[in-house]
């Protein structure tokens, strides 16, 4: 597996790969009412994350398949952390997961982490040691559960 940098061209791969998942959040698994959110997973919009100073974005490919992304923002909140179905359960996530923890950490991150999680992977969340900081939330058409992960840095 390679994990490298993401490009305004990996941009139409990425919506493809959080498209094919979307049915997992939004309330409506046709994606009805969440207009919004599906808005923000376009090529375009996903081109105009890579480029944004404040996202770090890494994709992972599998022999040339994109197996898997994950975008930090602001070096504290986990924005998008997603693999494609063919490539789940080999600890594609994880390896994101503590690339992208890794180098937030690097860049002066002390505070720890946040995350929106779909309710079908907090536990994988919970894995990677994040606990939920309130109930599930339903709006705009899709649900999530908010979670926190510090990095043992945190000041008092």
């Amino acid at each position: 597996m390679d994990i490298r940098p993401a490009t305004t061209s990996d941009a139409a791969e990425i919506s493809f790969l959080i498209s094919s998942v979307s049915h997992f959040f939004t309330l409506n698994p046709s994606g009805d009412g969440a207009d919004g959110f599906l808005k923000t997973i376009q090529p375009s919009s996903i081109a105009g994350y890579i480029t944004s100073e404040n996202f770090d974005y890494q994709v992972a490919f599998v022999e040339r398949k994109l197996a898997g992304v994950v975008a930090v923002r602001d070096n504290k909140h986990l924005f998008h952390l997603f693999v494609a179905p063919d490539f789940q359960r080999r600890g594609i996530a994880a390896k994101l997961w503590a690339h992208a923890k890794s180098a937030a950490i690097q860049a002066g991150n002390i505070e720890g982490f946040t995350v929106n999680s779909t309710p079908y992977a907090v536990p994988v969340y919970e894995r990677f040691g994040f606990t939920a900081t309130g109930p599930k939330v339903e709006k705009h058409g899709i649900a999530f559960v908010p979670l926190k992960l510090g990095t043992g840095n945190e000041r008092d």
